[in-house]
């Protein structure tokens, strides 16, 4: 039997890593790996990837479009962890509960952008309410996030973790000129008419992301609560695996929310926390910047791929 193969560009990064981790035992498909002497050799990339199935670009993004720019062969299929592809019209976006036939488009494609770990958060909370109504196009929306260090890559893993590096902070909010790459991203794929105002920030903690946006409801629409909002979320995502919308009485109850919460898996929690009396809501996101942030999600969408072939 002939399985499907599968090259992995960049397997020793942060996010290859994980890919390989997850699937170096699988009976169903052979990876591809190339020696350390050669993984930076332009000819032997450029001949494994000609020579795949499925490539999973784990690299800068500059060496991203370098392999595309590789592929001579029609039949190869591409996911793209990098920020290289997000915005262009030609690649489908590997979010599946983005939209209804999302999963379907990824099962289908030859050129999948994986989404970044802050946007995977920002358009599960917005779009949905975007495309409803519920929420304007031009609403000035506000997203703070706190990733885990790994979000920073190897550097920034390696000042935490290494024992002769100096002390790190234990929280540093970062970005501040304003112009994170994921940025456009969050806007075009949330649906949103203006750039939103985005401040991120890393912990001294490995993974795991929590990501906030709050929600003044007299800029709403008339009749438009946090009842309304929170129906709209859990309709969306009923039938979906990944991504479950915690009830308003269980996020009533809670005190507080832990970035690590679903660390180790590829899900994402919602939560839609109301206070009326001030007419404000704040919608959150939990979820691992390496599971459904980074290779959790190249998995997920590489599992799509390989069931339409």
């Amino acid at each position: 039997m002939n399985f499907p193969t599968v090259f992995i560009d960049g397997d020793q990064g942060t996010t290859g890593l994980h890919i390989h981790d997850r699937l170096r035992d699988r009976a169903d498909l052979r990876l591809l790996t190339l020696p350390p002497g050669e993984r930076k050799d332009p000819q032997r990339r450029a001949q494994a990837i000609n020579d795949c199935d499925i490539a999973i670009l784990c690299l800068p993004d500059q060496a991203a479009r370098e392999a595309v720019g590789f592929i001579r062969n029609p039949e190869v299929r591409v996911i793209d962890a990098s920020s290289a592809h997000r915005t262009q019209p030609d690649w489908v976006y590997g979010f599946p509960e983005m939209a209804q036939g999302q999963a379907q488009r990824i099962a289908q494609a030859r050129r999948v952008t994986n989404p970044g770990c802050y946007p995977t958060g920002a358009i599960a909370l917005l779009r949905p309410l975007a495309q409803a109504g519920l929420l304007p196009r031009d609403y000035p929306v506000a997203i703070s996030a706190i990733s885990g260090y790994s979000g920073g890559g190897r550097a920034a893993i390696d000042a935490h973790e290494s024992s002769g590096t100096p002390r790190v902070p234990p929280s540093q909010v970062y970005g501040l000129a304003l112009e994170h790459k994921h940025t456009p991203e969050m806007q075009q794929h949330a649906g949103l008419a203006s750039r939103p105002f985005f401040v991120p920030a890393y912990g001294a903690y490995r993974q795991g992301i929590v990501l906030t946006v709050p929600i003044e409801l007299r800029l709403l629409p008339a009749g438009v609560d946090g009842e309304r909002l929170h129906a709209c979320l859990a309709r969306h995502y009923a039938d979906e695996r990944h991504v479950h919308v915690m009830s308003l009485a269980d996020a009533q109850a809670m005190t507080h929310l832990d970035p690590q919460a679903l660390n180790g898996t590829n899900d994402l929690r919602i939560g839609v926390f109301v206070n009326e009396e001030h007419g404000q809501v704040l919608l959150s996101a939990v979820f691992d910047n390496l599971g459904k942030g980074a290779s959790g999600a190249a998995v997920q969408n590489l599992e799509l791929m390989l069931g339409a072939m």
